[in-house]
């Protein structure tokens, strides 16, 4: 029988308490990046400042921040704070824009992040005995076995599937009946497509609980999902500059924003354009600072992801409000700022369309020209009337409410390409 697992005492500590400890871990953190990574040295040294300067945990806003290009100008292992010797592992990014960003973990490394996975699975519900099947990719990528050894090491039972297949998923998800799943809130999208196509009704499935993450979503999408699976749906977040999936993670019974595991990671806030530290509450780009890293330590690594912090709820240790946008996601269409995940919230009021949208950007003359591609329900596919309608009151949403024009196609059913990971949800084919 499964049994509830139970919380560690950091979890449930004072805000003074917390607070001396992320100072004691942030000291040793600059400490180790100084005198091991010669890039920090040169970074610090350049600002000058130095880690015995710090006294608070405000002092650290005098330290520059972390970039992706840091780590794509380092290449491959240039950021690397330990000798090849310590290395227990190597993850990368696609590197689809650019030289993929690497990042590596000690052992040590790999026993927080499996911990951290560990209180993040048991946040969400997960009962040890539990059957959790995961959809995220293995390789490079973290996902896939970030999510496993966090699950096993919460006593799990893992199904390491990892994505694509998506008939044999099903096939195996109605034979294995896990009871958990964790993979991208499109692909889960996906999966329930697959199960109506085979004649399943997606809230029969054995499915208890989705932790998705790798992608924005909204909170309209999880209650589509919910409603859908007949499951609980929580936010995990990460990134693999700063450890992977787990740095912060929703507790199942708020599901008001991912906790943010202080212990390992020191949020801040600030103004995208000033870099401006900003109090908890304002809305502007999260910077994580690891506080126990020993492989990479990362100082103020800007993430690009839009949010705010917020006070603890179910723990004592802040929230982020659910990223559903990131600065470099942000499309600028005749002047007007665009976030993918504001024409998702508009789609999901009309229950006509269905969740699978692409935004295609092209150019007429001078002017920027969105159009929106998305698909007819499967059960409201033959009504024309019906989907006119819906195209047209989304259209109309999305200039009222947006503030720009956009054509709605409405596709065949599956029209819209299926992805395995994140979706791809904007194709530009504007002139560079």
């Amino acid at each position: 029988m499964s049994t509830t697992l139970p919380l560690e005492s950091i979890e449930k500590a004072s805000r003074d308490e917390l607070a001396a400890l992320q100072l004691e871990r942030l000291k040793w953190s600059l400490n180790h990046a100084y005198e091991n990574s010669p890039v920090y040295r040169r970074k610090f040294d350049e600002a000058g400042v130095h880690p015995s300067q710090v006294q608070s945990l405000a002092d650290l806003a005098r330290f520059p921040f972390t970039t992706k290009k840091d780590l794509r100008d380092n290449y491959p292992f240039g950021m690397f704070a330990v000798p090849q010797d310590q290395i227990s592992r190597i993850h990368a990014s696609s590197g689809t824009t650019g030289k993929p960003t690497v990042v590596a973990y000690t052992a040590r490394d790999i026993d927080t992040w499996a911990n951290l996975v560990a209180r993040s699975v048991r946040a969400a519900g997960a009962r040890r005995g539990d059957k959790v099947h995961i959809s995220y990719g293995y390789g490079l990528f973290t996902g896939g076995l970030g999510a496993h050894y966090g699950a096993e090491r919460a006593g799990l039972t893992v199904i390491p599937f990892g994505g694509g297949q998506t008939e044999k998923q099903v096939q195996l998800i109605q034979d294995f009946r896990p009871d958990i799943i964790m993979v991208t809130p499109s692909y889960m999208l996906a999966i329930a497509d697959e199960m109506e196509r085979q004649g399943i009704d997606p809230r029969t499935c054995s499915l208890r609980i989705g932790i998705f993450g790798a992608e924005p979503w909204t909170n309209d999408m999880r209650r589509a999902i919910e409603e859908r699976m007949g499951i609980t749906a929580v936010d995990i977040y990460g990134l693999s500059e700063v450890m992977g999936p787990g740095v912060a993670s929703e507790c199942a019974e708020t599901k008001d924003g991912p906790t943010i595991w202080e212990d390992h990671f020191y949020p801040e806030i600030i103004n995208p354009e000033t870099g401006e530290v900003l109090p908890d509450g304002e809305f502007g780009e999260l910077v994580f600072t690891s506080l126990t890293k020993e492989a990479l330590p990362i100082i103020r690594y800007r993430t690009r992801d839009l949010t705010r912090l917020l006070p603890g709820t179910a723990r004592t240790m802040r929230r982020m409000e659910k990223i559903t946008g990131r600065s470099d996601d942000m499309l600028i269409i005749r002047g007007v700022n665009v976030f993918p995940t504001q024409i998702e919230e508009l789609l999901l009021k009309q229950p006509a369309l269905a969740p699978h949208y692409q935004i295609v950007l092209t150019k007429e003359g001078p002017m920027d020209v969105m159009a929106l591609n998305c698909e007819p329900c499967p059960e409201t596919a033959p009504d024309y009337g019906a989907l006119d309608a819906a195209s047209k009151a989304l259209a109309y949403d999305i200039k009222a409410l947006i503030g720009v024009t956009c054509k709605v196609n409405v596709l065949e059913v599956n029209g819209i390409e299926r992805s395995v990971g994140k979706a791809k949800r904007v194709i530009d084919k504007r002139p560079k």
